[in-house]
C-alpha cells in the first residue's frame, strides 16, 4: 500500500473546503514530490504534497454529486506546479452526503496514472472521513484504484474521523 503524506493544515484545509461547498462537491489538486521507495532512507514510498490548490467545479448539471475542473484552470494549476518545482501529486473533492469511497463516475473520469485521488465525506455540511486512492497501473486500460495510508505531518498528526 502507498502513502500519502501531508501536513495537518492542507489536510484540514480540504476538508474546510468540502464543508464550505456543501451540499456541492468541491474539487481542487495537491501540489508535491514522489519520492520513491528506493530512495528514501525510511522506506516511505510515494507523494509528499506541499500545496494544495483549490478549483471551481465547473458541473452546472449534477455539481452535488459530481466534479470537473476546467481544462484552463488545469492548465495554470500546472503551469503553477511546475513554477514551484512541483508535480500534479493528485485531485481531491468532496463526497456530500456520500462515503468517502470512489464511485464508479470517479473512476470513469479519472486519468492522472500515478496520481492520487482524496476524498472527503461530508456529512449533513460536517467533513467526517477522508479517503485516498492511488491510481495505479501503466495504461488507461490497466488503471485501478489503490487505497492509500494518508500520513499526516507536523504536530496533531492522528487523523480525525479517518
Amino acid at each position: 500500500m502507498s502513502t500519502l503524506r501531508l501536513s495537518r493544515s492542507i489536510y484540514e484545509a480540504i476538508r474546510a473546503h468540502g464543508e464550505q461547498t456543501y451540499p456541492h462537491e468541491c474539487c481542487g489538486a495537491l501540489l508535491g514530490r514522489f519520492v520513491p521507495v528506493e530512495a528514501a532512507r525510511n522506506e516511505f514510498g510515494g507523494w509528499i504534497v506541499e500545496a494544495n490548490v483549490r478549483a471551481g467545479n465547473t458541473r452546472t448539471d449534477s455539481a452535488h454529486n459530481r466534479y470537473q475542473i476546467a481544462p484552463i484552470e488545469l492548465v495554470k494549476i500546472e503551469r503553477e506546479a511546475r513554477s514551484r518545482g512541483l508535480d500534479i501529486a493528485g485531485f481531491y473533492h468532496s463526497h456530500p452526503d456520500h462515503p468517502a469511497q470512489w464511485s464508479p463516475t470517479d473512476f470513469e473520469e479519472a486519468h492522472w496514472l500515478g496520481c492520487c485521488y482524496v476524498i472527503t465525506a461530508v456529512a449533513n455540511g460536517k467533513a467526517t472521513v477522508t479517503n485516498s486512492f492511488f491510481l495505479a497501473g501503466l495504461r488507461e486500460e490497466e488503471k485501478r484504484f489503490e487505497q492509500q495510508t494518508i500520513e499526516l505531518t507536523g504536530p496533531g498528526t492522528e487523523l480525525p474521523g479517518g
